[in-house]
């Protein structure tokens, strides 16, 4: 187990994978980058807080600080499977 003061942050593996894919651009311009990056977070962070959830969406909700009915819509706008 990797111990608590060595985890790269949440910002630090943003930071990487946003380098990554300017890398794997291959010096093409990206397009609409900004809502690409939030959508592809929002999806990911929906999709592990429901599957440590076990798909409550009302546990899900509270420890995302958002409403059911907000979550809902996210859910149903991303396709997710709950």
């Amino acid at each position: 187990m990797v111990e608590r003061e060595q985890m790269p942050s949440l910002r630090e593996c943003v930071h990487t994978e946003v380098t990554r894919y300017f890398a794997d651009l291959g010096g093409e311009a990206p397009r609409e980058l900004h809502a690409k990056v939030m959508e592809e977070v929002e999806r990911a962070l929906l999709e592990t807080v429901l599957q440590h959830s076990e798909g409550r969406r009302g546990d899900a909700a509270q420890w995302l600080g958002i409403n059911r009915n907000t979550l809902s819509k996210k859910i149903q706008r991303y396709g997710l499977d709950v």
